[in-house]
């Protein structure tokens, strides 16, 4: 690619003439010279091969041609400056981006209300959010891929702030055949039919969570998957009852009538990286989750 012939300062100067009403108002305001201002317009309609400018009477008027290529130049300016602010915003600590690992049975409507917040104060710094199930959390906390991290369990050496808790409740399709038996349910009940359960994404020791009797079980890779089988009518689940708040209102999925455990309540918890410091952004970010988990939706 061809390096520009137009610098960014030379724009900066056409727009101060066109903004400020003339060449003589411009140079006052950028505290240059008038002459310095017309050689630099002029140069500039030499470099590129188009009028930008035409005189009427008394007053420098903007081409067709320089009425857009203004319009286009605001832009580059103002993202030069952008980007000028976020290498200062860097070098006094303000991060580049920032990486947030979640488990997948954090409310999605409290994290992007969460992210949503953070958007005007980010500074133009990225999220990259990842999704993880179990301890796949926890091994992107402890092997320094995560800044911030969203988990349901007790990771030792890190301390929590805890967030509020999900609702989970166990769910077949309403002529599952436990449904069918038109009573309070058992856990021996439940032994005989297969279970749906989401898979630990962990790699090193992954774990088992929640009840786990049943004599079948099948094993998806997310809860979404899970939600899907068993409104079809392959198995029950304990499910986050916001991820299948759909189901149940359409009756895909019905309420277990279990005598205990119908429904469990889990909390989550949002951890830091402790290998090193917490950068504002991530400190924004972090506050605004916690804000965010208080808050249902």
């Amino acid at each position: 690619m061809k390096a520009p012939r137009v610098t960014l300062e030379q724009w900066r100067t056409l727009q101060a003439v066109v903004d400020h009403g003339g060449f003589a108002q411009a140079a006052e305001a950028l505290h240059r010279s008038q002459s310095s201002i017309s050689y630099t317009v002029a140069r500039m309609q030499e470099q590129l091969g188009i009028p930008l400018l035409e005189i009427e009477g008394r007053k420098a008027v903007l081409t067709e041609a320089g009425a857009a290529l203004l319009r286009r130049s605001r832009q580059l300016v103002n993202q030069a400056s952008q980007l000028e602010m976020l290498a200062s915003e860097m070098d006094q600590g303000w991060e580049a981006e920032v990486r947030l690992v979640v488990d997948a049975a954090y409310p999605t409507d409290r994290l992007a209300s969460a992210l949503r917040a953070f958007m005007p104060q980010s500074r133009g710094c990225r999220v990259q959010l990842r999704e993880e199930v179990l301890s796949g959390v926890e091994e992107r906390l402890q092997d320094g891929t995560a800044d911030l991290a969203i988990s349901g369990l007790s990771i030792a050496g890190y301390l929590p702030q805890q967030l509020n808790a999900v609702q989970f409740v166990a769910v077949a399709h309403p002529d599952h055949p436990l449904h069918q038996l038109q009573r309070t349910l058992t856990h021996d009940d439940l032994a005989t039919h297969l279970q749906v359960v989401i898979r630990d994404s962990g790699e090193r020791q992954p774990r088992d969570s929640g009840w786990l009797g049943a004599e079948q079980r099948w094993t998806v890779a997310s809860l979404g998957t899970a939600a899907r089988l068993v409104a079809r009518g392959l198995g029950f689940a304990w499910l986050p009852e916001h991820e299948i708040t759909q189901y149940l209102n359409s009756q895909q999925l019905k309420p277990l009538p279990l005598e205990q455990g119908a429904q469990r309540s889990a909390y989550l918890f949002l951890y830091a990286n402790k290998e090193r410091p917490v950068g504002p952004a991530t400190r924004i970010l972090a506050d605004l989750i916690i804000e965010h988990s208080m808050t249902e939706h």
